[in-house]
């Protein structure tokens, strides 16, 4: 029987290892390099040698710097935990499909957060999110809705380690050695924290919410979690090692994660990266650039070929010709077959 988790989208399509995680953003990195020095030296010779591009841990470092400011507006907005949560994966997951360099995060974030308030069900209008912003136009979040929908596949059900840590919780109160005395709420609380800061690390995009929850608690009780783990592992010995193992290799790892890569970024060091972006954003996408006007151009050309179509078939409607085709002149029977069913 395959476990519910390893049936959704989430496993199957945002479920990557380490190494696999590292090719993709440098694999698209490099394109949006290539693409945008295409640009520059189609617009001006020899322009694109002096520019510095962005690393991926440049773009890393930037996109983490905006995953902060969603809990501080779910704060202010009073939005419940699965909003926040699910906005931080939607903004990792997005840049898993694009670039800093074609999209800045700050946009996107506004969108993330507002797509996700619609998702979990619990919805806010677009008026009262923007008006609530400084410096937010309401085009700010509607002119981006599709595209993050569409480079998340829209894929929007995701998987918490919060709620894993609950249930990981309601557990062990099943647990009729432990007393309320041995496991006390602040644990509990504790470890909602380390899942918190795990939302600043990868954990999310190469763990299971379980085994990220998990993780979380070993960090505060090592001692509710072998009583955890005594309820669960299998009754075969062998089983139960090679289970064992494999835990406790996981467990370490997401834990080295937490501690060490789930503080806020630096600042000074993320402006430092916003501020050579604005030298190195697709000029494509920068409104008023000669790129931006020639790739709206092209756009406008297409849009009006398409209309030009439409208004041909409307009038071929109109002057009584068939747009999809002629009438199919059915053939007459052969008289050699018989379709009576009579003897």
């Amino acid at each position: 029987k395959v476990p519910l988790y390893e049936a959704s989208t989430q496993f199957k399509s945002w479920r990557y290892s380490p190494e696999r995680l590292r090719h993709v953003r440098r694999t698209l990195s490099a394109g949006a390099v290539a693409a945008i020095r295409k640009t520059l030296e189609t617009d001006e010779p020899g322009s694109s040698t002096s520019v510095s591009f962005l690393q991926p841990d440049d773009e890393l470092l930037l996109v983490k710097l905006y995953i902060t400011k969603i809990p501080q507006l779910c704060g202010h907005f009073r939005f419940p935990e699965e909003v926040e949560a699910t906005a931080i994966s939607y903004l990792k997951r997005f840049y898993l499909k694009n670039t800093v360099m074609d999209w800045h995060p700050k946009n996107v974030m506004l969108t993330a957060l507002f797509l996700a308030t619609k998702t979990t069900n619990n919805p806010i209008s677009l008026d009262s999110y923007t008006s609530n912003i400084p410096k937010t136009s309401q085009s700010d979040v509607l002119d981006l809705e599709f595209l993050v929908a569409q480079s998340l596949n829209f894929e929007f059900a995701v998987w918490h380690a919060h709620r894993a840590l609950w249930g990981l919780w309601l557990d062990l109160q099943s647990l009729p050695d432990l007393t309320e005395s041995l496991r006390p709420l602040e644990l509990y609380e504790t470890a909602l924290k380390h899942v918190r800061t795990s939302r600043f690390t990868d954990a999310e995009l190469i763990y299971a919410p379980s085994q990220i929850a998990f993780a979380a608690l070993s960090l505060v009780s090592p001692f509710l979690c072998q009583k955890w783990l005594d309820s669960k592992a299998p009754a075969d010995p062998a089983a139960a090692e090679s289970y064992l193992q494999v835990l406790e290799q996981t467990n370490s790892a997401i834990g080295n994660m937490i501690m060490q890569q789930g503080q806020p970024p630096d600042v000074e060091a993320a402006r430092e990266v916003d501020r050579r972006l604005k030298l190195c954003k697709n000029p494509e996408k920068v409104v008023g650039s000669k790129a931006y006007l020639t790739r709206r151009a092209e756009e406008e050309r297409r849009a009006e070929e398409k209309r030009s179509k439409k208004a041909q078939d409307m009038r071929k409607i109109s002057e009584g010709e068939d747009p999809f085709g002629s009438q199919l002149v059915r053939q007459q029977e052969s008289p050699g077959v018989d379709d009576d069913d009579d003897d």
